[in-house]
């Protein structure tokens, strides 16, 4: 990733803080009366020692000494106060603005299209959204208790020292610009490998995330040493990205201790000389130097708090990419409802291509009738899967429409054509939630005797009631704790609760047993009464009973007919598939 999205980082961090503006301001104000109210102190301590050093009666000088500390108390206090609102509110608009930037990201990232999840690793996702509002927070941090600090100190003691020799203040001042430059400069230029450094830690994580999800694949496969090489491969990218990164700060650090060292001797030498010409007093000489301790504390962390800020902003950078990325499907606007009453479906002239380089579709055109069960049949990479992704609207299309009803779904509200459509896939996917919870996903207001009688319809409210907490079990990430047929059935039961007019099924008995099928085909056949049926099966036997089968091949359609008709089709495709199965060679 090379484009730096600093200002754009920037400008969605305002946008959400500034629904929290009172408490900023708050937060602002009393920052910056506590960091006066420090800086007062050594004013009195300058009184205080040039009162000490004075002649006059012990007595009176101490009564006014006395006086003078119960000033510094009274600053102290108020100072006190003052950082306690200021992290009171901080705490309330931090916390609250980083839950918004939460919630902003996980919104704008489940918009994007399927295209985009396939291009990305989960792990890489995961990291990049929690990044970011972390990312907030240093940022919020550094600017209100160091940086504000940091301008507000450096203004004072400046003011201060022009007040007491103009000569020494303004070498302080150059000085301070001088050293606040290199260290910008220098900021900016590590920038750019702060960015390729966060691009190789994503990287680590995606390896190591793709291959904690294969684990059983880098078993099964020898793949062991394969996989060990690669990820020290990436962490030793990671590995030297990073030691670069260090050793520029600790030669920065070099040349920060060098400027200071010449300031503080360099300040000395001109206050010895306005002491012998009777200028300044022994007072100023404590004053001066609690000003230049103040200085060398705030501006050494100056350093590190430029090289962190833009450290945060290289790690929200690849999470601003992807709310800077526009959908690549959204509604258009004034998007209507999509209405079913009787579920046809037509493509019409539709022509697809994925990446544009590889041709799926040219000017295709079939319809499915109202409450018509149709199969799509063919080879692997005929266009079945395809043709089911541009009817959920998945991808869209380079050329021609699809209509539902006569609604283009392209007009629609995506989740209006959702809703109306039920999708049973091949290799269901399941929450790491409750049993209970997966089933009624696509009805969560569905009561609890509706779920067990759509378990029952699909057979598998038997293994859920044999599991020790029943309907309340969680199933694991992506249902690994259920076998493949104990996921279809229950994906097979969330589609029944669903109930939606339209129903898809992607190979939805490819994971079963031989008994388990005969069982599910009985469920399907309820499921199927009264809705417009799209079958994808390459066990022609599951077919058999379809209105209509539809077969395809390089993303056209060669043959179309019953079942019957088809195998009647000497030479055709059909017909070669039927005898591959019944003579035992499944495809």
């Amino acid at each position: 990733m090379d484009k730096n999205y600093t200002k754009q980082t920037l400008k969605i961090f305002w946008q959400h803080l500034s629904k929290y503006k009172f408490a900023v301001f708050v937060v602002f104000f009393s920052i910056t009366l506590a960091s006066i109210a420090n800086l007062i102190n050594p004013l009195f301590y300058k009184e205080f020692f040039d009162i000490l050093a004075g002649s006059g009666e012990t007595a009176a000088k101490s009564q006014i000494l006395i006086q003078i500390l119960f000033k510094v108390l009274a600053v102290n206090l108020v100072g006190w106060v003052l950082w306690r609102l200021a992290t009171f509110f901080i705490a309330f608009f931090e916390s609250k603005t980083m839950a918004d930037l939460y919630n902003s990201c996980f919104a704008y990232l489940h918009k994007h299209s399927v295209s985009f999840f396939n291009n990305n690793f989960v792990g890489s996702l995961v990291k990049r959204v929690n990044r970011f509002p972390r990312s907030f927070e240093v940022i919020v941090d550094s600017f209100f208790f160091e940086l504000l600090q940091i301008l507000v100190s450096m203004i004072f003691i400046v003011v201060v020292l022009l007040l007491r020799n103009i000569f020494l203040g303004l070498g302080v001042l150059v000085w301070i610009i001088i050293f606040c430059a290199i260290n910008y400069y220098f900021s900016l230029y590590k920038l750019k490998h702060d960015l390729i450094k966060s691009k190789f830690d994503s990287e680590v994580t995606g390896v190591l995330a793709d291959t904690i999800t294969n684990s059983l694949n880098v078993k099964l496969f020898n793949g062991y040493n394969r996989e060990k090489r690669l990820f020290k491969k990436v962490t030793t990218k990671l590995q030297k990205q990073q030691l670069f990164c260090w050793n520029l700060n600790n030669k920065f650090e070099a040349i920060q201790t060098f400027l200071m060292v010449l300031l503080e001797l360099g300040v000395f030498y001109l206050m010895v000389r306005l002491w012998q010409r009777g200028i300044v007093t022994i007072g100023d000489f404590v004053l001066v130097q609690a000003y230049i301790l103040t200085i060398f504390i705030r501006l050494w962390s100056f350093g590190r708090i430029i090289r962190r800020y833009y450290e945060h902003l290289a790690d929200a950078n690849e999470m601003t990419e992807i709310l800077q990325t526009f959908h690549e499907i959204q509604d258009v606007r004034n998007a209507r409802e999509l209405l079913v009453e009787k579920g046809r479906i037509e493509f019409k002239n539709v022509s697809f291509s994925y990446h544009k380089t590889r041709r799926m579709f040219f000017r295709l055109n079939f319809n499915i009738n109202s409450k018509e069960k149709v199969a799509l049949v063919g080879p692997s990479g005929s266009g079945k899967s395809t043709l089911v992704n541009l009817l959920l609207r998945n991808y869209d299309l380079e050329g021609g429409k699809i209509y539902i009803d006569g609604q283009k779904i392209s007009s629609v509200k995506q989740e209006s054509l959702w809703q109306n459509i039920s999708l049973v896939s091949q290799d269901p996917i399941l929450f790491h939630r409750t049993l209970k919870e997966n089933i009624r996903y696509g009805r969560p207001e569905a009561s609890e005797q509706e779920v067990i009688k759509v378990a029952k319809l699909a057979y598998c409210h038997n293994f859920i009631s044999q599991s020790p907490e029943g309907y309340k079990t969680y199933v694991g990430e992506r249902g690994i704790k259920l076998s493949s047929g104990e996921r279809q059935r229950i994906a097979i039961a969330r589609a029944i609760l669903k109930n939606s007019p339209i129903l898809v099924l992607d190979e939805a008995t490819s994971s079963l047993d031989s008994e388990s099928e005969g069982l599910i085909q009985d469920a399907l056949t309820t499921l199927m009464k009264g809705k417009t049926v799209v079958v994808i099966a390459h066990r022609l036997s599951t077919i058999m009973k379809m209105d209509r089968i539809i077969v395809l091949e390089k993303g056209k359609i060669i043959e179309e007919g019953t079942h019957q008709q088809l195998i009647k089709h000497k030479g055709g495709l059909y017909q070669q598939l039927w005898q591959k199965q019944v003579g035992g060679f499944i495809g």
